[in-house]
């Protein structure tokens, strides 16, 4: 994105990707589909030290402006849920446009060309940059990295985009994997984890010491063979301290006990069709089995509702980069302009996308920002 606007603006400019095509990390997301943009994006969509570092770059590029871009090139795409746009045919439509934009602006893309070293030095009284690679060396006024952060190596992930900003002195927000499953102990998973592949709608809550404020996402969980994952968990995922609970409402809306009153019948087995009706069955005999009815009184089923509503979960950490789709931290947001991502303490110096402490929730918030923030680069390298 950024290649494209400096293209258009009549900048000469190349591209140096690492992997052995462009946009791998578009290539899977989605389940290949490409969840593109949301149609509901703002700046409380993203987590940052600075949380409103964001809101230029995003007033700036907004989902409506790719969704143009994707009409233009006659994309066929459809809004799944939430505003998730997705592709209706495959991810690759995205990463084709891309080119084909890219080759339009007369921008070069080489492939297969992994940095080894970047300096800057004075050229006859010109800062220029010059980037070392295995096989050639290039040099340029403006350098951009866009190297994303530290989620899924097989793909290509590296450190490089924060060890160049730590070679110039730029402070860094320490990065962690987020949108990411949770890992249960040893003990939860022996308890739980045989119920992998069980999905069942929650509202997962957490405490954010940044914030100061509890936040919630109602979506679907899903039990894995280490823990839990699915849409809720990611979400509450980027969130968690890694040290408090994580709290689930298993059964959201609901009014059990009245429900039970309402049918006239208040014993064990009525208790359990109820919560036969409210989570799949298996999951509904493990809970019953950990969590049995402490009698018929009022305050038995008052209680085991409660628990059903306010499930306390300490997972022992997270599945780390190599399950997350993002990583969170990365160059600090004080370090950068806002409008247009340069570096104040290094002139021609540009960060964007993942590589920013700038993080999108799930549902194609992380890849707004890419697009946003590379065309506030693309405005001005």
């Amino acid at each position: 994105m950024c290649a494209i606007e400096a293209g258009k603006r009549g900048r000469r400019v190349l591209v140096l990707e690492r992997a052995d095509r462009i946009g791998k990390k578009i290539l899977i997301s989605g389940g290949g589909r490409c969840n593109f943009a949301n149609l509901h994006t703002s700046p409380g969509n993203f987590f940052s030290a600075n949380p409103h570092f964001a809101k230029s770059a995003l007033a700036r590029y907004t989902p409506a402006d790719f969704v143009r871009l994707v009409e233009k090139h006659r994309i066929p795409y459809h809004e799944k849920k939430l505003g998730q746009l997705f592709c209706d045919r495959a991810a690759s439509d995205i990463t084709t446009m891309l080119e084909q934009e890219c080759g339009d602006a007369g921008v070069e893309i080489r492939c297969n060309t992994k940095v080894t070293e970047v300096r800057k030095n004075e050229v006859q009284n010109t800062d220029r940059f010059t980037v070392q690679a295995e096989d050639a060396s290039f040099s340029a006024p403006r350098l951009v990295i866009a190297t994303g952060g530290l989620s899924i190596a097989k793909i290509g992930a590296t450190s490089l985009g924060y060890d160049l900003a730590r070679q110039f002195g730029l402070k860094i927000e320490p990065p962690r994997a987020a949108l990411v499953p949770l890992v249960f102990s040893e003990r939860d998973c022996k308890r739980w984890c045989d119920l992998a592949g069980v999905s069942t709608e929650v509202i997962a809550s957490t405490r954010s010491t940044k914030r100061n404020t509890k936040l919630a996402f109602r979506e679907n969980m899903l039990f894995t063979h280490r823990g839990i994952s699915g849409p809720a968990i990611l979400q509450i995922s980027s969130y968690w301290d890694g040290n408090g609970p994580i709290h689930l409402d298993l059964a959201p809306d609901r009014d059990l006990t009245g429900d039970l009153r309402a049918r006239g019948h208040r014993d064990e087995s009525s208790w359990r069709l109820l919560l036969r009706e409210v989570l799949p069955r298996r999951f509904a005999d493990r809970w019953l089995e950990t969590y049995p009815l402490a009698g018929r009184s009022d305050r038995a089923f008052s209680d085991a509702e409660h628990q059903l509503h306010a499930w306390e979960v300490k997972p022992e950490g997270s599945e780390g980069y190599g399950k997350a789709e993002v990583t969170a931290g990365g160059v600090d947001t004080g370090e950068l302009s806002a409008k247009t991502m340069e570096s104040k303490k290094v002139p021609g110096l540009f960060f964007i996308g993942e590589v920013v402490d700038v993080t999108g929730q799930l549902g194609g918030f992380n890849f707004q920002w890419a697009w946003a923030s590379g065309f506030c680069a693309g405005q001005a390298v």
